[in-house]
């Protein structure tokens, strides 16, 4: 397994992460996930261990905290083997402050994670989601609180505009705090807006991106295709209308491109478009989900192999769309601008 510096921290992390999503299937949102119990993902977590994949991603929400619970009991007895990641930030209780990232509810947060996860610390805490009704320096002091108290030990952002996340780093940076080393970002072959402003924010501030959906909500399995009906197991029966929208033109190209590829590796499409990702700037760990044992097996295939860069031009053709302004812009002018988005 291939480890990577988690952004510009000391910290290396294994290229993919196992998610926990999939644990408990405590809701009706998290059920169409999946339901893993604490003997499937114990046994999950014994296939990442011998695999090299040694770091599990979580969050306080996952089927109401369940999810979290299912992984403390299938990691007890062997935390020292393991990183651990999970989020707090979005509503987690009925309160009127069990929700945002005050330092009333992250403490809180962090508290409850620690006590469900069965851990005295936090590899990795991320911000679920920005909140711009706390002010900047309460929510990164409070963070720099928790790490100096040696509850988590790095920490990090997801889904953050631009200008969160750099407004974010300046705070931490002018108080000597704690600084955001890692973003959970929304990236695959057919959601590639992370590159347009995120990334060259995380090369240029030495951000490592942590990818969630690497597989495009559920659409790049291979299952998808064109005149063809939705498999009868899928979460989008469920969940589509949650996740991004996609053009149906626009998934059977790529998946078309990803089909061609697959021929050429003897891979599966899954393992395709996670190998892609890999070799994609900023990337420092890609999360990979299952259902069950079988499908894990198949996405810890995306690693000890490389896609050569004629079918990575091929990948990136297929998936390439029409840039929103200034980025096209900006594309012209990389004389004076290196980190300007190019799609291939």
């Amino acid at each position: 397994m291939e480890f990577r510096q988690l952004g510009g921290s000391g910290l290396k992390v294994p290229v993919l992460t196992l998610g926990t999503g999939t644990f408990g299937g405590g809701t009706k949102f998290f059920k169409a996930w999946g339901e893993t119990n604490v003997a499937e993902a114990t046994r999950m977590v014994d296939l990442c261990l011998e695999s090299g994949v040694t770091m599990f991603d979580s969050a306080d929400i996952y089927s109401d905290g369940l999810a979290e619970e299912v992984l403390g009991q299938a990691i007890k007895g062997r935390r020292d083997e393991v990183l651990i990641s999970t989020k707090g930030t979005f509503r987690h209780g009925k309160g009127a402050n069990d929700v945002g990232s005050s330092r009333w509810h992250l403490t809180r947060a962090v508290e409850g994670s620690l006590k469900r996860l069965g851990t005295d610390r936090i590899d990795l805490y991320q911000l679920h989601g920005f909140d711009a009704l706390t002010p900047a320096e309460e929510v990164m002091g409070t963070l720099d609180d928790l790490v100096r108290a040696g509850k988590i030990l790095y920490v990090g952002c997801s889904n953050f505009s631009g200008w969160h996340l750099m407004k974010s780093l300046a705070v931490s940076d002018r108080h000597g705090w704690t600084r955001h080393v890692a973003h959970q970002v929304y990236y695959s072959l057919i959601g590639r807006d992370y590159e347009w402003e995120l990334m060259p924010l995380a090369l240029d501030q030495k951000v490592g991106a942590v990818v969630w959906s690497p597989l495009g909500w559920g659409r790049l399995t291979g299952k998808i295709r064109r005149g063809q009906p939705l498999p009868k197991t899928s979460r989008l029966h469920e969940t589509a209308q949650l996740g991004p929208p996609v053009p149906d033109e626009y998934l059977y190209r790529v998946v078309d491109a990803l089909d061609a590829v697959a021929r050429e590796t003897g891979k599966l499409i899954p393992q395709v478009a996670l190998n892609w990702l890999l070799q994609r700037p900023t990337v420092s760990t890609v999360i990979i989900g299952a259902r069950d044992e079988e499908q894990l097996k198949q996405n810890l295939g995306a690693v000890g192999w490389n896609l050569t860069p004629e079918q990575v031009a091929t990948l990136d053709a297929a998936s390439k769309v029409t840039l929103a302004y200034p980025y096209w812009h900006q594309k012209g002018f990389a004389e004076r601008n290196p980190f300007a988005v190019d799609q291939g």
